[in-house]
């Protein structure tokens, strides 16, 4: 049995191939052998998928910062309906990509409709969308929504979408992440150090935006806790020449490190990050975190003038649970100022981090139970069994 998965950037990697994972482990429970081919990346292929194209790398957010991704995008998506066609697949899963994967679901309902589409991860519509005409789009082309927040469920439930509810599939991933005293032994970090995660990036316009934020405010809280230690994991090999460059602009003492992001996260006494997946990683696995988001000022201004767009909140943690559990500072609050005052809050004050770390536990029991990814692979092959009938 065919499926065909469409992704895209970093995030949707990983969610992909822990997918892949859960799906071949079902599969052969109930002795199914499938194929599995998908727009990815390198953790997607990894695991076995087979790539018709590579999308890690020309992922952005904001509308000038989408500009130079138009054409690689576009041409990504004719790809995958040009596979499509030629190979019809049993069953095709997208997982967030919103535009590509709406363009691809539009072709398939109208010219391959006998084939079901699952949503998994759906766009974010719940929280920001600024008109009903994505959302009908979503609603349109899906056969079954997996919704991974029950606020994701409600929403689309409610607009006419056939959803289930299955959890977040990080619930299930950090319970392979090692224990705060096993990373830090890994590592090599001394008792007495204080290891501070950096995230700026998993996309290039990150790099431009928020990392010289980032680290201007690693470089007072190293001015003031001279034990402290700075760790960047890498999200795409990619970024770790201008990282390292940086690291000796602002003189910081810190470690690149690839393929150890686990053991990072969950050796951190903090996190300053930008805003993303990660943050629920971190929420997690009970590590305080700042978040910061900054887009090129242009955008900022049209999504609030012209598209009238207005978010809550920007990090999932807050959003779960539509509260401000952790520090978020976007735009002009995003200074290296708020950033420092935030972390230092955390790192000195036992009750800020005593409050954080309560407030997980109740964001926590919004996530669902773990087997998150294989529930989601199971209604997945629920679906093939009815295309096959």
């Amino acid at each position: 049995m065919r499926i065909f998965i469409s992704t895209g950037e970093v995030s949707g990697d990983l969610q992909g191939s822990l997918l892949i994972d859960a799906l071949r482990c079902q599969a052969a429970k109930v002795g199914l052998e499938l194929d599995i081919v998908a727009l990815g990346g390198e953790k997607m292929a990894n695991v076995g998928a087979t790539l018709v194209g590579n999308t890690s790398g020309i992922g952005s957010v904001g509308i000038l910062e989408s500009l130079p991704y138009v054409i690689p995008t576009l041409q990504m998506q004719q790809r995958a309906i040009a596979y499509l066609k030629q190979h019809p697949p049993d069953v095709v899963v997208l997982i967030d990509y919103m535009g590509p994967n709406l363009g691809i679901g539009n072709y398939l309902r109208r010219n391959l409709p006998q084939i079901p589409i699952v949503y998994y991860i759906a766009p974010q519509e719940w929280v920001w969308s600024v008109n009903s005409r994505n959302t009908n789009l979503i609603v349109g082309i899906t056969d079954k929504l997996l919704a991974i927040f029950p606020e994701e469920a409600r929403y689309f439930q409610q607009k006419g979408a056939k959803v289930t509810w299955v959890g977040h599939p990080l619930v299930d991933r950090v319970q392979n992440f090692p224990s705060r005293e096993t990373a830090r032994t890994q590592l090599g970090i001394a008792a007495d150090v204080i290891s501070v995660a950096l995230l700026p990036a998993s996309r290039r316009q990150e790099l431009k935006h928020l990392l010289p934020v980032i680290f201007q405010a690693a470089q007072v809280i190293q001015s003031k806790l001279p034990q402290v230690h700075f760790w960047i994991p890498l999200s795409l090999e990619i970024y770790r020449e201008p990282i390292e460059r940086a690291i000796q602009r602002y003189g910081l003492r810190g470690s690149v490190v690839s393929g150890r992001t686990q053991e990072v996260l969950a050796a951190a006494d903090l996190a300053i990050t930008k805003s993303g997946t990660v943050n629920l990683e971190l929420a997690l696995l009970q590590v305080p975190q700042v978040v910061l988001y900054r887009l090129h000022p242009i955008t900022a201004w049209i999504a609030r003038t012209v598209l009238k767009g207005s978010i809550p909140f920007a990090s999932p943690p807050n959003l779960v649970v539509m509260k401000p559990i952790v520090p978020e500072f976007l735009q002009e609050q995003a200074t290296p100022e708020n950033v420092t005052q935030a972390a230092l809050e955390l790192l000195l004050n036992p009750e800020s981090k005593k409050q954080m770390l309560a407030d997980y536990q109740q964001m926590r029991q919004c996530l669902g139970e773990v087997g998150v990814c294989d529930r989601a692979a199971q209604e997945i092959l629920q679906m093939l069994n009815k295309s096959e009938s």
